[in-house]
């Protein structure tokens, strides 16, 4: 080939680099000497001018791996070197790749092809800027007439596979390092997807068309088959385009009020993005009918393999059914501009042929348990999320009932049955269809109802119910599953374990269901818990209440989602749905939510009765009973209106009957009615103190009791202010001072529960009482380490385990009241750390060389002093310098390296 780069070529030479190639490729292959073949391949990749021997051993050489060296060697030199080689050196490589690609169209090493047109894709781009349009126009003139199935299906396969692997190449997420800056990607960007794009889609949606009568007139697969099904992917590719030069028209407020959405919705697990090609593409996508052929094509081809239950994942099926989801998310100014008419008939007709899919979907599902195909199942599930997408709750609602006598919402309502159900009841870890279609579908009901008004409900009173019915159906299969885990011990039961994050966030999604419904899903779950509360009741230990238990328990957290949101890190509200809901409710007490809450804080009593907690609350039940309580308080105890005083009873009672105003009121005052409030606080603190003491080992347990529930109660200052006044805080505080049941904890409980504890110190009102509650709290502990370090025979016993131990607690104590330094408790626990200033220098001596206690003696001098310093006057700030340098001193002189801080 004239113009090829690298000279005249040495056919001895050219033999031998093959040899050494193909030697290097086996010896890898059989796992002999691999460092040093990978030099020998190396040096064929990073020596100059290597075209004529790449291209002697692709054309030459027995063994695929040898080419495949060979062709990507081309590519990195060709990069490498594309400075000094001519015009024509480069067009020559491009063609040489692209004509290699052809002629062995019919070769079985199919990676190998794939290779070398990944090679020239990416020194097309490379020459991108240089080449002028008519030597790209020439360039692509072959590939064309590839494409259109001149030159036989196989080299119709391989250019469409080439066509694939450009695209994938300029696009910036999947394009191969040059060394260039990001300016060149982007101008290589703008230009295909200006000028060439369309093309290629065009060249796509002709190799469909002249393939297509072949296919469906076959009764065997034909080579024709595989270029159809390249052609489809490669245009399902080419619509996943991120389209950033089109003209939008403005959003027109017809387009708005019809239903249709504006902006990209989020989505928490799955991508989705407005395919918005611009207007320039509306006569190939729209105008055309390409749509209504693709769907006709699929339901064809469906129709003529209806009896291979397997054939939903032919590469062609699979390749259709991904361009036309693709085609769901079609938006913008493609569509005329005709108030979202046009769309949404587009919408529609997808989905009278998705329907055949996924419906009726007790069928699908029972087919697929018996092997059949899935993947038409899930992608059914994809098409109603992008639509789901794109359109307003009622809208997409409304998309089926021009073919059905019930809406779209009704049946993702049974579809989400279908999918929880076979979760819940299969026993393979192959069979993830389940998971995989329930991921999709909760995803689009979180879609339809995350975003909710609170004066407009986003789904029909049809939709209402089907929501209701749906919740009904996930819980009751959940119970099942859950009492049938009653007796299981195995990995298994950890699907129901409270602190696995997909679980909470599966529930959170119940729960969003569950709110669409809330006036007949809120009393559903009151009787589903008096029932269970009747069993354990009646059956009073005459039988085991396992499988009671273990449904309390599942009944527990998703209540609590049901209630309550997540919050992590904001201001907990009730939320939304339940305040706006219940509107003929007048009476507190006939307040579903009241009476649900107050039925399961008054269940939760009973496990301070030691015959009943042995009996019935194990470690478990006590996880969710503390998580929910966690929840609750900070959503119901302490609302935002009540504790700024926004509502009084007064306001409340004068409020008479109207609506969900009462109902919103009641809603943010009941928990403060008749000293519940102070009722619920003494009794979080009694189980929080039980938790501690009695579950010992727990440590599941005892962190949600910690770092939850206590620290809830403590973050308010409403509810804090009621705390410290209570007896049984007074108790928790007097055993964590000077008894010794809370010395089990781990170090890092210790240390939260000691910030918990001296945070509260903050809420009391009068300052000397404040600081009163501190030396109470922490003197006994600074006092401990004191008479600790000043022992006589401290170095005698230093090293043994329990001191050692209690040592490292009492660190953790005071490391803990550190990182509660506030203005008001400064002044107390700078004097406390003022007295172990000395005793911690003792002991830094005495534990040189236990790094344990070195580092958290280090760890606690951090947090004293990131609390104090912006408080500390003068002779403080002298104080504590000193006594810092001096540590540093100790520290630097046996430890240095050993620990970092």
């Amino acid at each position: 080939m004239q113009g090829f780069p690298g000279g005249a070529p040495d056919p001895q030479q050219l033999q031998a680099t093959m040899v050494a190639i193909e030697q290097a490729c086996s010896l890898i292959q059989l796992h002999m000497n691999p460092s040093e073949a990978e030099k020998v391949i190396s040096s064929l990749h990073l020596s100059l001018m290597p075209y004529q021997a790449c291209r002697f051993i692709l054309e030459t050489s027995q063994m695929p791996n040898a080419r495949f060296q060979a062709a990507g060697a081309i590519g990195d030199a060709a990069i490498r070197e594309w400075g000094i080689l001519t015009d024509d050196n480069k067009r020559c490589l491009i063609l040489f790749c692209l004509n290699y690609v052809m002629e062995h169209a019919n070769s079985p090493d199919g990676y190998v092809q794939s290779k070398v047109s990944a090679v020239a894709a990416r020194l097309l781009k490379r020459g991108w800027v240089e080449f002028s349009d008519q030597e790209k126009a020439a360039i692509f003139f072959e590939v064309e007439q590839s494409i259109r199935g001149i030159h036989g299906p196989n080299r119709q396969f391989a250019a469409i596979n080439f066509l694939e692997t450009l695209v994938s190449e300029f696009s910036p997420s999947t394009a191969s390092a040059m060394g260039l800056p990001k300016e060149f990607h982007e101008q290589c960007e703008r230009s295909l997807e200006l000028h060439f794009l369309k093309d290629f889609y065009c060249w796509a949606q002709s190799a469909v068309f002249n393939t297509a009568d072949k296919i469906l007139n076959s009764n065997v697969t034909i080579p024709e088959e595989r270029a159809c099904s390249a052609a489809l992917r490669l245009m399902f590719q080419i619509l996943s385009w991120n389209f950033k030069h089109t003209v939008e028209h403005a959003s027109s407020d017809a387009k708005i009020n019809s239903g249709l959405r504006i902006d990209t919705i989020n989505l928490k697990k799955f991508e989705c993005s407005l395919v918005k090609p611009g207007s320039m593409w509306r006569d190939i996508l729209i105008s055309s009918g390409h749509t209504t052929w693709v769907l006709n094509f699929y339901t064809t081809l469906r129709q003529k393999y209806s009896y291979d239950t397997l054939w939903g994942d032919s590469p062609i099926a699979v390749s259709c059914r991904q361009l036309i989801v693709q085609l769901c998310s079609l938006a913008g100014s493609v569509f005329p501009n005709d108030n979202g008419d046009a769309q949404i008939k587009h919408l529609m007709m997808i989905l009278s042929a998705v329907v055949l899919w996924i419906e009726p979907p007790d069928v699908i599902a029972a087919s697929i348990r018996n092997g059949g195909s899935e993947s038409e199942f899930i992608d059914g599930c994809h098409a109603l999320l992008s639509m789901a997408s794109l359109t307003t709750g009622s809208l997409f609602d409304n998309l089926l009932k021009s073919i059905r006598h019930y809406g779209t919402i009704n049946l993702l309502s049974a579809l989400t049955s279908e999918a929880v159900k076979s979760v819940l009841d299969s026993q393979s870890e192959e069979e993830t269809w389940g998971v995989d279609s329930l991921d999709i579908l909760l995803e689009t009901w979180n879609v339809i109802l995350g975003d909710v008004d609170a004066d407009k409900s986003p789904i029909s009173v049809d939709g209402v119910l089907a929501a209701s019915s749906l919740f009904k159906i996930i819980v009751e299969s959940h119970l099942k599953a859950a009492a049938d885990s009653a007796f299981e011990d195995t990995d298994d039961t950890e699907y129901f374990h409270v602190s696995v994050s997909k679980r909470d966030e599966q529930l959170a999604l119940y729960a969003l269901i569950a709110r669409a419904a809330p006036d007949t899903t809120i009393p559903f779950l009151a009787q589903l818990f008096s029932e269970r509360f009747a069993r354990l009741h009646q059956r009073n230990g005459e039988s085991d209440p396992t499988q009671t238990l273990e449904e309390l328990y599942w009944l527990l957290l998703v209540t609590s989602h049901v209630l309550t949101d997540s919050g992590e890190g904001e201001t907990l509200l009730i939320p939304e749905a339940l305040q706006a809901g219940f509107s003929n409710v007048i009476e507190v007490a006939q307040h579903p939510v009241v009476a649900l809450s107050w039925s399961i804080i008054n269940f939760s009593r009973q496990c301070l009765d030691p015959g009943i907690r042995e009996k019935y609350f194990s470690p478990r039940l006590m996880e969710a009973v503390i998580w929910f309580l966690a929840r609750w308080v900070a959503t119901y105890l302490v609302p935002l209106d009540v504790s700024r005083g926004l509502v009084s009873r007064g306001e409340i009672d004068s409020i008479g009957t109207n609506g969900s105003q009462h109902s919103r009121k009641l809603l943010n005052s009941f928990a403060w009615e008749n000293n519940q409030g102070e009722l619920v606080l003494d009794f979080v603190v009694l189980i929080s103190m039980l938790a501690l003491t009695t579950y010992q080992g727990e440590s599941e347990l005892q962190t949600l009791t910690c770092q939850k529930l206590l620290a809830t109660v403590v973050r308010r200052k409403h509810t804090c202010t009621y705390l410290v006044q209570l007896d049984s805080w007074r108790d928790l505080t007097r055993a964590f001072a000077s008894g010794r049941s809370l010395l089990s904890l781990s170090g890092r409980l210790q240390r939260s529960l000691a910030e918990t504890l001296a945070c509260a110190a903050s809420c009391i009102k009068d300052p000397e009482a404040s600081a009163q509650y501190l030396r109470d709290l922490m003197g006994p502990i600074a006092g401990c380490l004191v008479e600790n370090a000043s022992r006589s025979d401290l170095k005698s016993v230093a090293q043994q385990a329990d001191v050692i131990y209690m040592v490292c607690c009492l660190l953790e104590r005071l490391r803990g009241a550190a990182r509660a330094a506030q203005p008001r408790t400064q002044k107390v626990l700078f004097e406390m750390g003022r007295t172990v200033m000395n005793p911690l220098l003792t002991l830094l001596e005495i534990y040189k060389n236990q790094s344990t206690v070195v580092y958290m003696i280090l760890k606690f001098v951090v947090d004293f002093v990131d609390g104090q310093a912006v408080f500390l006057d003068a002779k403080e700030t002298s104080a504590l310098v000193s006594f810092c340098l001096r540590l540093l001193q100790i520290y630097s002189s046996h430890n240095i390296g050993k620990v970092m801080v």
